[in-house]
């Protein structure tokens, strides 16, 4: 975790709040020392920019790792919908194959 990158990304938040970009890279410094902080950064990108794909693979496998179960689930399969809507073959694979995975380990 970088704390100078941090406040320059919070710094372009304040700057273009309506950017999703800014807020997931944000999220995206916090993935792995501070995951909740992440994840609730993840949470407010899928409320607030719903069509923002790349979101949702690491939103899922946060929630996966947290055991939020139901959640990941969903997030899981708006994913795929989305990736779908959006003809994005790249993430549809890496959603199916990271939710058939989660589905198995959860089994």
């Amino acid at each position: 975790m970088n704390d100078a990158r941090i406040s320059m990304l919070k710094d372009f938040i304040k700057d273009e709040p309506t950017n999703p970009f800014n807020k997931y890279a944000l999220a995206m410094e916090y993935y792995d020392a501070q995951p909740i902080k992440s994840l609730e950064l993840l949470r407010s990108l899928i409320s607030e920019h719903a069509d923002y794909l790349p979101t949702y693979f690491k939103a899922a496998h946060l929630l996966w790792e947290e055991e939020l179960w139901e959640e990941a689930d969903e997030v899981f399969t708006n994913g795929i919908e989305l990736a779908e809507k959006q003809e994005d073959q790249k993430a549809i694979l890496e959603l199916k194959s990271a939710y058939q995975n989660f589905q198995f380990d959860r089994d």
